[in-house]
């Protein structure tokens, strides 16, 4: 048995009486050149070890197989094992199947995660990869676009916020990629980017990232107001002036680059 001796995904769905779970976040992407061209921008490589979190039908994952790659499938929707276990003995030895929770689920430390992620999730998962343990390389993931925008967002955009300082201090992030919502099954009602994050060189220490979390949440938790009063807690003006920075601006006119330097003030005040 090979990859080329599957059925069409449609069918796959339709033999197992599976449909899409709302309350899962589930839009599944079954159009195999969509799926090819993103395993192709991850860059993905014969031998690699890939993470992907939400699968589903296994549509993405083929196409990650396809690659040569080895891939930790991380699923909580028990419906679909069975048909990802199909799908592992036509890869024999490449496909581990986990019937997990991804939010709480342990990951291989330094593989790249490939996803097309739960939409109900995708925010904590991501803010939890970028700031904990794991160390990924990269992340080639699929978002709503609005959740697209905001990681990528410039300062002084609507759009800036805590999510684009913390995706923008730790990777370098761009959008790859945009899907209009008629390719997916069942079709969202938005449109959705898949956006490349690639751990940065010069991330910032462990306390820092610790200390910049406290602070973009201090700031945009309370974004109309000025730096001086939202993060008063944290040192207020002093804070602001001590690296040069506006404390009557508000959250959203600071740049990532300020955000850094002012988590690196309250380690050495700490």
């Amino acid at each position: 048995m090979t990859l080329d001796d599957l059925p069409p995904l449609r069918n796959t769905l339709a033999a197992a009486g599976i449909s899409a779970r709302k309350s899962f976040g589930q839009h599944f992407l079954l159009d195999l050149n969509l799926t090819r061209k993103i395993v192709r921008l991850a860059g993905v490589g014969a031998g690699e070890t890939v993470i992907e979190v939400g699968p589903g039908p296994g549509g993405l994952t083929r196409a990650l197989l396809e690659s040569g790659a080895h891939v930790v499938a991380v699923e909580k929707d028990a419906r679909f094992i069975p048909l990802l276990e199909e799908l592992a003995e036509h890869a024999p030895g490449r496909l581990q199947v986990v019937n997990e929770d991804a939010l709480t689920a342990t990951l291989p430390a330094g593989a790249p995660i490939v996803a097309n992620l739960p939409y109900n999730v995708a925010t904590p998962l991501l803010i939890g990869w970028l700031t904990g343990p794991l160390r990924l390389p990269s992340m080639t993931l699929m978002f709503q676009k609005e959740v697209a925008d905001r990681i990528v967002a410039a300062p002084g955009s609507r759009t800036y916020g805590r999510l684009s300082v913390l995706a923008q201090a730790l990777t370098e992030a761009r959008i790859v990629m945009d899907l209009p919502a008629r390719a997916f099954t069942p079709p969202p009602k938005v449109a959705s980017a898949v956006i490349q994050l690639t751990a940065r060189a010069d991330r910032p220490a462990d306390e820092i990232v610790e200390r910049l979390q406290r602070l973009t949440a201090a700031a945009f938790g309370q974004r109309r107001k000025m730096l001086r009063s939202s993060l008063r807690p944290l040192g207020g003006e002093a804070l602001c002036t001590a690296v040069g920075v506006d404390a009557n601006a508000r959250a959203e006119d600071v740049t990532v680059a300020q955000y850094l330097k002012m988590a690196a003030r309250l380690e050495t005040a700490s």
